[in-house]
């Protein structure tokens, strides 16, 4: 009877172990934790199937709606780096992710002119310019956030006044402009930040 209920135990602490999967402590604490860090940086395969890399130097040079003075500052600033920055994003629901470039100055950073570019049927389109410098453009939540800076009488060029940011949403076809909101540099210690009228 003993020697029977060893038995029993033994099956049961067998049937027990083998329940575990094989997989140990990875089921649970540190070492699963470190896997799901490493599934949240990597991208999912629905993103990765929008994006789709781009020459955005050619893409500007071959684009007619980009203006000849832009086009001439498109120069290598060091070796072969231009100073164009590139950014991948859907603004438009397109079907593969849109393009926002930003061309700037070699010399301080100064941003020439901004661009989206979105697919229609395999090709990028010019949907979006804004060259009055400086500007810069970034993408914001899903929306297109374009900054200008402006100069007060007097401002040196390495210091603007301030700044005015704009939304931008894709709606029937088109970017429409939002609510701007105008930053004043010289009171940025205080927060203050009041919107700008509408143009």
């Amino acid at each position: 009877m003993i020697a029977a209920m060893v038995a029993l135990a033994a099956v049961a602490l067998f049937v027990t172990a083998c329940g575990t999967g094989g997989t140990g402590a990875r089921d649970e604490g540190p070492a699963h934790a470190s896997a799901a860090a490493g599934a949240v940086a990597a991208p999912s395969p629905s993103a990765s199937k929008k994006f789709r890399r781009v020459d955005a130097v050619a893409l500007l040079k071959s684009d007619p709606s980009v203006s000849p003075a832009i086009k001439r500052e498109l120069k290598p600033c060091s070796g072969d780096k231009y100073q164009v920055d590139v950014s991948y994003a859907d603004l438009t629901g397109a079907a593969v992710d849109d393009v926002l470039i930003n061309v700037m100055t070699c010399a301080d950073w100064v941003g020439l002119g901004t661009y989206v570019y979105r697919d229609v049927n395999g090709s990028f389109q010019n949907v979006f310019r804004s060259e009055e410098s400086p500007v810069y453009a970034e993408v914001d939540q899903g929306v297109l956030s374009v900054t200008k800076q402006y100069y007060e009488k007097g401002d040196p060029i390495s210091s603007p006044s301030g700044e005015i940011v704009t939304p931008y949403t894709w709606k029937a076809g088109r970017f429409t402009a939002g609510q701007s909101i105008r930053n004043e540099y010289s009171n940025a210690a205080d927060g203050d930040a009041t919107s700008a009228p509408d143009n």
